[in-house]
């Protein structure tokens, strides 16, 4: 769905000053100081709620990295915020009901991820269906001595159905890799069904969420986090896939129950999981820990250098163009009132 970018009057006068919350590319901090004062935060701390309130004192923008919470109380303490960049396409860090009542625009960076992220989730269920991870352990452990027919004998890839729930960019870009790369049929649910033509051009179809559970080999997760997705995968969900699928989760922490798919890995229910978003992150359920069954990454989908360059000069370029010109490039909600 194209955006339309949020617009208001960009006021006149002294430089506005902004925030950068974590530690990102120098070049692009350059940038920003062309325009704005800018302080940053060159040690990567994670700043707890009331210090980040505290350095956003005076700010009319800062720069996020998708974990620091935005929220009707940071909103009443900064009175002179009035953008919130983040440098992430998810946005669940954002109350955006408190920021369309506090005036405050939110933008987020979609598009720049999306085929690096496809090329992770397709990595990830490459790894786990093919046990990559438990044969290296192995191998490294010294415990490789002799050749056997079923030594880490994974599922195959090729040929197999492969499932996404939440098709949008990079729902697609994964069932195009899959169809047209390694032949697989590819099922998909999502709220609403998309355009024969894009179906047509991802060789998708729609089933009800049940049917996709049910018939998936592999089973890709790409939804949004929001309140009604959390634990959208739980035990229930996991007893009706078959327990030779792979489940992948490049989505968000919460959107799968974690103790429950540690469960089903352990019980033998499911033959393997991908996991690159954690409930709690950057702690992880010690349960996962625990089964060897599941590929494990600290949430770098989009971590290339030339993809994370792109979202942090996205998150700048919406700072500068706000705050500047009065425009949003990307934003996720439409304040009626904006703050001045």
């Amino acid at each position: 769905m194209t955006q339309t970018p949020a617009m208001t009057t960009a006021p006149a006068g002294p430089r506005p000053a902004v925030l950068v919350a974590r530690r990102i590319f120098a070049q692009t901090v350059e940038r920003l100081r062309t325009h704005f004062d800018v302080e940053t935060n060159d040690a990567d701390d994670e700043w707890a709620q009331e210090e980040l309130i505290r350095r956003l004192q005076g700010k009319a923008g800062v720069l996020l990295t998708g974990t620091q919470r935005v929220d009707a109380a940071l909103l009443q303490a900064c009175p002179t915020l009035r953008i919130a960049a983040n440098m992430t396409v998810g946005y669940n860090n954002f109350d955006v009901a408190a920021m369309d009542a506090a005036g405050v625009v939110g933008t987020n960076t979609p598009d720049v991820l999306t085929e690096t992220t496809a090329d992770f989730g397709l990595a990830l269920l490459l790894a786990a269906a093919r046990r990559v991870t438990e044969s290296e352990h192995y191998l490294r452990a010294g415990r490789w001595t002799r050749w056997s027919i079923d030594l880490f004998a994974g599922a195959e890839v090729h040929g197999t159905t492969l499932g996404i729930l939440g098709m949008g960019r990079i729902g697609q870009a994964i069932a195009r890799r899959g169809a047209h790369g390694f032949g697989m049929r590819v099922l998909y649910h999502n709220r609403h069904r998309l355009d024969a033509a894009v179906e047509a051009d991802c060789r998708a179809t729609w089933v009800d969420k049940a049917t996709l559970l049910r018939e998936a080999d592999h089973l890709v997760l790409v939804v949004p986090y929001t309140p009604q997705n959390h634990h959208l995968i739980g035990a229930a969900e996991l007893a009706l896939m078959k327990p030779t699928a792979v489940l992948v989760n490049i989505a968000r922490g919460g959107i799968v129950d974690d103790a429950a798919l540690a469960e089903a890995l352990r019980a033998g229910r499911l033959a393997a999981a991908g996991l690159d978003v954690f409930e709690g992150e950057p702690r992880v359920h010690p349960a996962l820990l625990q089964v060897p069954n599941v590929v494990l990454t600290p949430h770098i989908a989009s971590a290339t250098v030339r993809t994370r360059r792109a979202m942090a000069e996205l998150a700048a370029d919406n700072l500068i163009a706000y705050l500047t010109e009065g425009r949003a490039l990307t934003p996720v909600n439409q304040p009626r009132h904006p703050r001045a």
